[in-house]
């Protein structure tokens, strides 16, 4: 039996400002070449796109509910390209709930989705880490950062690079920050609660699809290991 892999795919990742081609052929050569060992669950951010759309509504009384339902839209659509580049090994349907994500993993050795159904205060993050606890599996979340810091590196030339973290330590810096639909931030907060909760192993890694295969063979890899 093949192991699950859960991934959680940055929007920033795909699409940053346009699709990033040469990241997602890297990516998909990373998978094909790990999937005799593993099948992929590959849960897709909203990125930019739902940024976008999210900046673009006034300011309304459900204004909150509907960025929301227009992040998800944006997870979805990114998720329906990604099975539209990987081809015929990666899922036709794009699953609303994991039940359907387990049934199209017995046929596809990638599937790929974007947030399965609204709640309130998460992001594609809380998707993936579900999808994580569901299939027992290690959980990586692929961003635009080489992993954790203790502040926006893009943001501040001081930051420090976190390798190890454990999940309360995790879950304490999250909860400095405010939900917002659309936030960019390793996880949200919903997320870290729950890989805290079920001793989910996470890991978090940046662009370099290097790392992503010495994670996935045991080798040395740069990025943050988050576990009790």
């Amino acid at each position: 039996m093949k192991r699950v892999i859960v991934i959680s795919l940055g929007g920033s990742l795909i699409i940053p400002e346009r699709i990033d081609i040469n990241f997602l052929k890297s990516f998909k050569n990373i998978l094909e070449k790990n999937k005799k060992k593993y099948k992929f669950v590959v849960v897709c951010g909203g990125g930019k796109t739902a940024r976008n759309y999210i900046q673009g509504l006034p300011a309304m009384k459900k204004q909150e509910y509907f960025q929301s339902l227009l992040g998800i839209a944006s997870t979805r659509l990114n998720a329906r390209f990604m099975t539209y580049f990987f081809g015929k090994e990666a899922n036709e349907g794009m699953p609303m709930d994991m039940k359907s994500v387990k049934n199209l993993l017995r046929f596809n050795n990638y599937v790929f989705c974007g947030a399965l159904r609204y709640s309130p205060n998460q992001t594609s993050d809380s998707t993936a880490t579900k999808l994580a606890n569901f299939f027992n599996c290690e959980f990586i979340n692929l961003t635009d950062v080489s992993g954790l810091y203790n502040k926006n590196p893009k943001e501040n030339s001081d930051a420090k690079f976190i390798p190890e973290i454990n999940h309360k330590e995790l879950l304490k810096m999250v909860n400095k920050i405010k939900f917002k639909p659309g936030q960019h931030f390793i996880l949200d907060q919903k997320a870290a609660k729950l890989i805290k909760k079920e001793n989910i192993t996470t890991y978090i890694l940046g662009p370099d699809m290097k790392n992503l295969d010495n994670l996935l063979n045991n080798k040395y890899y740069v990025g943050t290991k988050i576990e009790n």
